[in-house]
């Protein structure tokens, strides 16, 4: 019999912390939890090394993001300053990604703009 505990509780650790990591963003079907880092993360197999700087990066933007009302859009200053919140945490998730990583990693960041209303103009 084959033991799949420990990557199960890899896998169930890393999708508990990235669901508690993400507010609803705009656009590209992140509305849910943690659906922006799946995005950003899909096809990327990360080394526990970086996972642990990963979940470093999501705590500490975590703590600087604005909070507000859950169906209250927020003014145009707050949106102005998630949006540079979440630019400045994908290029710090993007610096802990090989040069391999980081070529899918763009892709997905690419894919996820086309999503957006507007093709992320």
């Amino acid at each position: 019999m084959r033991s799949y505990s420990l990557p199960l509780t890899v896998l169930l650790a890393f999708a508990a912390v990235t669901a508690q990591a993400q507010t609803p963003s705009q656009g590209g079907g992140a509305g849910r939890p943690g659906r922006r880092m799946e995005l950003l993360f899909r096809d990327i197999t990360l080394t526990p090394a970086q996972q642990a700087k990963v979940d470093s990066i999501q705590a500490h933007y975590r703590s600087e993001r604005p909070s507000f009302t859950p169906g209250t859009p927020p003014d145009s200053a707050t949106r102005d300053k998630i949006r540079a919140l979440f630019q400045r945490e994908r290029d710090d998730l993007r610096a802990v990604l090989t040069p391999d990583q980081q070529k899918t990693f763009d892709r997905n960041v690419e894919e996820m703009r086309q999503r957006r209303p507007g093709g992320g103009s």
